[in-house]
């Protein structure tokens, strides 16, 4: 019997919030800007914008411009007990449709017609997710088959091409040229 083709991977919630608040606020659209993040975002910049990176250095890169989620982590986190949706662990692009945590380092997202982003790592869930609800940042990490840990919070990336990108886009995903470089904590 044939599988059922599978829906094509499309942006399913934006957010972005002007404050260092934990969470964003939910929009239809936003504005990413070459090099920089999202317009009106906090953690837009050229240089690194998350606090903690800016007290240890603020002079280094802003691998961290464009957060994504997959929308299946917050099943999984419901199925766990858990209240969470779109813009709550601070991501701007929730995505359905592609095993973000399985891209290697250098993939690049083209979203709608203009936007194109390139992963730069994984998402090191921090205190603040625990402070967002008891037992989350537990909820986020898992042990691999070797016992290695999997941080399951999205990935980062930077803004190669800056443009609109609106609820309901759909998302290519290119992948770099081999051999991939699997995705670490930026």
């Amino acid at each position: 019997m044939d599988k059922a083709p599978s829906a094509p991977a499309r942006v399913v919630s934006l957010a972005r919030s002007g404050d260092h608040a934990f969470s964003k606020q939910a929009i239809e659209r936003v504005k990413v800007i070459q090099g920089i993040g999202v317009e009106g975002d906090a953690h837009a910049g050229e240089k690194v914008q998350h606090l903690s990176r800016v007290k240890a250095n603020p002079d280094q890169p802003n691998l961290r411009q464009v957060h994504l989620i997959h929308a299946e982590l917050f099943e999984e986190l419901r199925e766990k007990g858990f209240a969470v949706g779109p813009a709550d662990l601070g991501e701007n692009i929730v995505t359905a449709g592609i095993a973000l945590l399985d891209l290697p380092r250098g993939a690049v997202l083209r979203i709608g017609p203009d936007v194109e982003l390139e992963v730069t790592g994984l998402r090191n869930p921090c205190a603040q997710i625990e402070a967002f609800q008891k037992g989350l940042l537990v909820a986020v990490l898992d042990r691999g088959p070797d016992g290695e840990l999997v941080r399951k919070a999205g990935v980062m990336s930077v803004v190669l091409s800056g443009g609109e990108m609106a609820v309901g886009d759909l998302i290519e995903v290119c992948l770099p040229p081999e051999p991939h470089q699997p995705l670490a904590p930026v």
